[in-house]
């Protein structure tokens, strides 16, 4: 046991728990049983604990709140022996005290939560459990009411029972009853957050903040999530807004352990990358790399004789659906249904089911159960909508044990395809990431089509927590020795980004708190008056997180302070004369290529053999040679070996010899340059470098063999580079774009022209000639330190609170000229109209409706 005192936060306990994970292995073989019964199931207890908190528990029934125990009788009893995560949350849940539950998937943390409902219903209390997803609402509804009688529901779409002891609902709806202060929570004991890690939502992840800030105190609450990095701290959130300890249950040990393949698209054969153990594979990721390699130069030879031509395909068409319907085969073959491909589009779903459809997965007393059912669940829709193309082209494919899953399909067609999931009767299931969301249905395999999203900005690789919540779907408990992943790639990744996404831990919660239209108007319009904008903006996570971090960057601040006090200053003023010159030249420099660089500019002078310097960002490279110059479309941001990026628009890309070190060439990885050093090895390698990333041309050219391809030539090359450099030790000689290039822009020969002016200045400069090392570099470290002691004051000045406040006054103004509220801040009857719509631009809707241009979305939304 182990206890952390921190200033000005609770008090922290902690205690790690371990079992030996041979103990329960119901259904699994005694075989594999052996063979993991020295791995252990872990779980560690945290606890946050407000100031002064005496609990009333008896240690001898409850334990303390560093060690909770219980010893007596429970208000459910299980089937199995409880995981000790299990244990300790249920420990906690029968003090009466809030418990934040972190698992991965599959865990088992619904057991957790069926213990709080059926502590509830012993005390004849009530219960709300919400969900992110109308469809996990739903399922959830239906398991909960197998197991407890008195359930209800309520989605917006569906309400069943509206006065049940437990109530199953979206958290939007729970957030519309504490709006409305529903009578319904005077009699609430307990409320579940499922998937609590959606608050990180950026659209709906206000929607959990504000739910639970107005969670009336006596209320507990039991939070579910995946693995979350920060944990602790919203559990010091949680204890600092309702003044009650909060204990945090983590652990990451998986039930079920995974085996991670990659697949390349368009090759042939699985690779493992990842084991059980959690071990990465590098010679199976070289291997990997090499297949990418050896198509690429296979397909560039066909390309050159004419045959073919173009990228692999990604999906949709081509070898992307060929590719899955060799995966879905395969995997029929090798008894590992039931398999959940996950697609990022709804289009790419549709296709790759069409793809597989061919095959048929059922017998004919399955298909007679499926058409049955199906039959069954449409006779509630009207004839017309019976025969709607999405209704009757599920039917053919249901039967041959394929389906799709998404947010296009009509809520009828989901339900049936969860229900023959859950069934057995679906074999290969083709959904997006939102079936991963918390829907109870694992699988024995999880295809992953393509290893990038689109999140609204960018495409770009999904993250360790994505991929943690879609990988958790496979492997079912009891049932699977192991649980397969299979990642389908159709570009060469570096290896860190791969391990990464397979190994890394899920990024922290950090908050998406925003002051909506909806917020403010339901805000103004409460009866009771106890929670106002501003209340909610300083109790916020958002706020919470950012004073957290203010004690951190204050002592940053210091240790600074006191480095910059112990730098010489001796003279300081010609140093940062000298400093400042060459500031200013090192930016007319950067201004006058971005204009040199343009094509119609640049190009003639780009012969084979021309010494050029590449900066990238912050990264110099230094000085390489000129190979050739190519017109083609940029390589797709992030594959490697890849044109170092700059703009999309720039179509001509620059093969470049440059100095690059060793272990970037032997890895296959994105090629690094080579630390500039004595003693430094590197070799040169040919890198493709996109025109704006041009920083000098030299007026220098040597000669470049015919074949560089044998490491000699290209070591001959930079030989010849680094003794052009110690020629001129101030500077390889730069082409001149007004005389050498013949460019008569005047603005570029004015650029010039102060170039030139600041250069001589810097060459008569005292410093320029006695270049005292010690003294430039004592300087450059100060000024450094004196940057970033004014940006960390700069940030602790910098009021998050403030900018909500200016928010708020901004907002609250368009609402008064558009007549929502008054001059004294009442809501007006447009107001109220705009405090039901939560489901919309609440502001623009009500525009519409009382200008009289939607009067049938009235009906629709009140």
């Amino acid at each position: 046991m182990e206890t952390t005192n921190t200033e000005d936060s609770p008090i922290l306990r902690k205690r790690k728990l371990e079992e030996e994970d041979a103990e329960n292995n119901d259904g699994v073989n005694q075989e594999f049983a052996a063979k993991r019964c020295n791995l252990t199931r872990t779980c560690v207890h945290e606890v946050a604990v407000p100031s002064e908190y005496n609990s009333s528990n008896e240690e001898s029934i409850h334990g303390t709140l560093s060690n909770p125990v219980y010893n007596d009788e429970m208000a459910k009893y299980y089937a199995f022996k409880l995981d000790p995560f299990q244990e300790v949350s249920v420990a906690c849940l029968e003090r009466k005290e809030s418990v934040l539950v972190s698992a991965h998937t599959s865990a088992g943390k619904t057991a957790v939560a069926e213990y709080a409902i059926a502590m509830a219903f012993r005390d004849k209390q009530r219960v709300i459990y919400t969900s992110p997803l109308k469809a996990l609402s739903n399922q959830k509804y239906r398991e909960l009411s197998q197991e407890f009688t008195d359930v209800g529901l309520m989605t917006g779409d569906v309400t069943i029972a509206p006065n049940a002891s437990c109530l199953v609902m979206t958290t939007e709806i729970l957030r519309g009853m504490l709006y409305r202060g529903s009578e319904v929570l005077k009699e609430v004991a307990w409320v579940i957050f499922d998937e609590i890690h959606y608050m990180k939502d950026r659209e709906r992840g206000v929607v959990w903040e504000e739910s639970i800030m107005f969670l009336p105190p006596a209320i507990k609450m039991v939070f579910l999530s995946a693995t979350m990095s920060n944990a602790t701290e919203f559990a010091e959130w949680i204890c600092n807004i309702h003044n009650q300890p909060c204990h945090v249950v983590y652990t990451d040990f998986r039930p079920t352990p995974l085996q991670h393949y990659v697949f390349p698209v368009g090759g042939a054969g699985l690779y493992l990358v990842v084991d059980e153990n959690e071990q990465f594979r590098e010679d199976n990721f070289s291997k990997l790399q090499d297949t990418f390699t050896k198509s690429k130069r296979e397909l560039g030879n066909k390309s050159a004789d004419g045959k073919t031509g173009g990228r692999i395909a990604k999906g949709g068409g081509g070898s992307g659906s060929s590719d899955i319907y060799k995966i879905v085969k395969m995997i029929m073959e090798r008894k590992f249904q039931p398999v959940i491909i996950f697609s990022f589009s709804r289009r790419e779903c549709e296709q790759h089911a069409m793809s597989v459809s061919k095959l048929d997965f059922n017998s004919k007393e399955d298909k007679d159960s499926v058409e049955q059912i199906f039959r069954n669940a449409i006779d509630c829709l009207s004839e017309e909508d019976r025969n709607l193309p999405a209704v009757e082209l599920m039917l053919p494919l249901l039967q041959h044990g394929i389906a799709v899953h998404h947010s296009g399909l009509l809520p009828i067609i989901k339900e049936v395809v969860e229900l023959l999931f859950q069934e057995g009767l679906v074999k290969a299931l083709f959904a997006t990431e939102t079936f991963a969301m918390g829907l109870n249905m694992p699988a024995k395999t999880v295809v992953f089509t393509s290893v990038r999203k689109w999140d609204g900005d960018s495409h770009r690789y999904i993250g360790s927590g994505e991929y943690i919540q879609m990988s958790g779907r496979a492997g079912r408990r009891g049932k699977d020795e192991r649980g397969i992943c299979i990642i389908m790639i159709d570009e060469q990744m570096e290896m860190n980004t791969l391990k990464d996404m397979v190994l890394g831990k899920p990024a922290p919660l950090v908050s998406t708190f925003r002051l909506s239209y909806y917020s403010i108007l339901n805000l103004m319009s409460r009866a009771e008056g106890q929670f106002t904008a501003e209340h909610v903006i300083k109790n916020s996570f958002h706020q919470f997180q950012h004073e957290k971090a203010l004690p951190d960057i204050g002592k940053r601040v210091s240790k600074l302070e006191e480095e910059a006090s112990l730098l010489d200053a001796s003279g300081e003023a010609k140093v940062a004369e000298y400093h400042k010159v060459k500031l200013e030249i090192a930016q007319l420099e950067k201004k006058m290529m971005t204009e040199i660089t343009r094509p119609e500019r640049v190009l003639y002078f780009l012969l084979p053999g021309r010494l050029v310097r590449v900066r990238e960002g912050g990264t110099d490279w230094g000085w390489g040679v000129v190979v050739n110059v190519v017109k083609k479309p940029p390589a797709p941001s992030g594959s490697l070996p890849a044109a170092l990026s700059a703009s999309r628009g720039n179509t001509y890309i620059v093969d470049i010899l440059l100095h690059c070190s060793v272990e970037s060439s032997e890895n296959g990885s994105r090629p690094k340059p080579c630390p500039p050093g004595p003693g430094e090895k590197g070799e040169m390698h040919v890198v493709p470098v996109q025109l704006p990333l041009i920083s000098a041309l030299s007026k220098l050219r040597i000669s470049v063999p015919s074949d560089i391809r044998p490491l000699e030539a290209r070591q001959s090359i930079l030989l010849a580079v680094q003794e052009l450099e110690k020629r001129f030790p101030q500077g390889l000689p730069k082409l001149n774009p007004v005389k050498d290039m013949g460019i008569e822009d005047p603005e570029l020969v004015d650029l010039v022209k102060q170039i030139e002016e600041l250069e001589q200045k810097l060459y008569d400069h005292p410093l320029h000639k006695s270049q005292d090392e010690n003294q430039m570099k004592s300087f450059q470290r100060k000024a450094e330190v004196s940057h970033e002691i004014q940006q960390l004051k700069s940030k602790m000045r910098e009021s998050q609170l403030q900018k909500f406040r200016d928010e708020l006054k901004n907002r609250s103004r368009v609402l008064r000229k558009l007549g929502h509220i008054d001059s004294d801040g009442v809501v007006q009857l447009k107001g109220r109209a705009a405090c039901l719509i939560d489901t919309g631009d609440e502001l623009l809707v009500t525009e519409l409706m009382f200008n009289g241009r939607s009067t049938s979305f009235l009906y629709l939304s009140l």
